[in-house]
């Protein structure tokens, strides 16, 4: 009896095949992405623009005091000799100008004025809080007041009663608080006037005045 053999031949694993890709995923992907690198552009877009604005436009000036006359309004002294004595009543009409040069308007806060001889406070005004437009600029008539009693001790007005010449001087700080963008800065303004009154003339001369800004 024949019997038929059959070559038996080992199994084999079948191959793996890559799974076709799926376009519709890959479409999804790319304008993903590319949504997402429009929002950055964007972003950087506004954020250059702002810091450009910020430290050009927009960047931070310091508010201008400028004092524009200083006039006598009532002045009367005397000398007694025996005992040596000045009497002395002195009231000064100060016309100063805040100037706000930003491009936002700012706040400053409640002040003063101060009058000073030879150094030493006599006298001072309050200047209240107030608000200034962009660009503004605001007007004030002040009245300062010599405060007598702080003279009377001081051994410098006699000499200079006799001289003719007082030598006084005024003091105008402003502190002032400006919004840039989203930061506030903190800024200072001062101005400082030397004059003579002839007590002759009864006249205001050698006016000089300095101004300070700092931030």
């Amino acid at each position: 009896m024949d019997i038929e053999k059959k070559d038996e031949q080992p199994l084999r694993s079948p191959v793996p095949t890559s799974a076709p890709s799926d376009p519709t995923r890959k479409l999804k992907r790319r304008r993903c992405i590319i949504i997402c690198s429009s929002i950055t552009a964007v972003i950087l877009t506004i954020a250059l623009v702002l810091l450009i604005l910020g430290l050009t436009v927009f960047k931070a000036k310091k508010p201008v005091i400028t004092v524009n006359s200083v006039a006598l309004e009532d002045f009367d002294v005397s000398v007694n000799p025996i005992p040596i004595r000045v009497s002395l009543n002195l009231s000064l009409a100060l016309g100063i100008a805040i100037k706000n040069p930003n491009k936002v308007s700012i706040k400053y806060r409640s002040s003063s004025a101060t009058l000073r001889y030879r150094n030493k406070d006599v006298g001072d005004v309050p200047i209240p809080a107030g608000r200034l437009g962009s660009d503004d600029t605001e007007n004030l008539n002040l009245t300062l007041t010599v405060f007598a009693d702080r003279l009377v001790s001081d051994s410098e007005i006699y000499r200079d009663v006799l001289r003719g010449s007082l030598p006084f001087s005024t003091y105008t700080r402003i502190k002032a608080k400006v919004r840039v963008l989203f930061v506030h800065i903190r800024v200072t303004s001062t101005s400082t006037c030397d004059f003579d009154i002839d007590t002759q003339n009864r006249s205001v001369g050698n006016q000089t005045c300095h101004y300070k800004n700092k931030f």
